[in-house]
């Protein structure tokens, strides 16, 4: 009996090789565990689906990201997540901040320096510094506006309205005011990594009897000044009369001295002959007048008025 033959080996060409090799054994490999592959597919899917929001995070505009590495380093204070997607590992979470500049409006009630309340209605715009994100984040968090903004906010104003009487407070323009609370704040915010962008006060509401008093006192105060206005008109217009009447005295002096009884009488026949003119009806009597002048009659027979000499 004699003994079988083994079969020939493949010649080296007839190996398969490279990616054919790669492909065939992958496909074998599908073949022998294809159960356990299509359950850990689906294993796989569910998981990822279920963890979809926690792994791809949507930062929207005018947002930042701030990431807390759970199984690491924790806060990640290096790199802020600007705006679009960013996907991180599941056990991670990523902290949203807004980065544009929000505003909070707040009344707050203080003291002036003698005492009296003032209640004080104050808007404040702010917005996070936003190269110190991660630090902002570590040291005071999301909440950051509550914690610091409105606290300074409100300490400021309350500093600023204790130097100031009501009535000062009255005529004080509101921008004095912003820029001193504006001074007294924006360090404050600033250690926190906050950039204070303005403070504007809305309102400022004094007790009704202050507001009265005060009212009373600026109405007293222009009456005042309206009468001190009419005695300075009155004393140039003394004045102005007082010049008035020295020059007609001396007008009348000059004039006087330069008048004789020649003259006069010269001047009156001359205003006779001008009367005698007249197309009107009329007597003239001569040398019946005053000092001789010539005395002119209605035909009515009342005296018309003759000229009287200049003095």
């Amino acid at each position: 009996m004699s003994e079988a033959t083994p079969a020939p080996s493949p010649t080296p060409a007839e190996k398969p090789r490279g990616v054919t090799a790669f492909l065939l054994r992958l496909r074998a490999f599908v073949r022998e565990h294809m159960l356990p592959l299509l359950l850990g597919g689906l294993i796989f899917t569910f998981v990822v689906i279920y963890l979809a929001n926690r792994i791809f995070i949507l930062i929207g505009p005018g947002e930042a990201g701030v990431l807390f590495r759970r199984l690491t380093d924790g806060t990640d204070i290096r790199r802020i997540h600007g705006e679009g997607m960013s996907i991180i590992a599941p056990w991670n979470k990523m902290f949203l901040y807004t980065v544009r500049v929000q505003e909070k409006a707040e009344i707050v009630e203080a003291l002036s320096s003698n005492g009296l309340t003032i209640t004080v209605s104050v808007s404040v715009r702010y917005y996070p510094d936003y190269s110190n994100l991660g630090i902002l984040h570590q040291k005071v968090g999301p909440d950051y506006a509550e914690k610091v903004v409105i606290p300074e906010v409100v300490a400021g104003v309350r500093e600023v309205i204790g130097r100031y009487r009501p009535e000062e407070l009255y005529t004080l323009k509101t921008s004095a005011i912003s820029d001193a609370i504006i001074q007294n704040v924006v360090r404050a915010v600033s250690d926190k990594f906050i950039v204070l962008d303005d403070v504007n006060i809305k309102n400022i509401k004094l007790p009704p009897l202050v507001t009265t008093a005060i009212e009373n006192k600026l109405q007293q105060e222009q009456m005042a000044q309206e009468y001190e206005f009419r005695l300075k008109r009155e004393e140039e217009e003394a004045k102005r009369l007082l010049t008035q009447a020295g020059g007609i005295a001396a007008f009348n002096s000059t004039v006087s001295e330069s008048l004789t009884e020649e003259l006069l009488r010269f001047k009156g026949i001359e205003a006779t002959l001008e009367l005698s003119k007249s197309p009107n009806s009329k007597v003239v009597v001569i040398g019946s007048g005053q000092g001789g002048m010539p005395l002119i009659l209605n035909p009515d027979g009342t005296p018309a008025p003759s000229p009287a000499p200049a003095r």
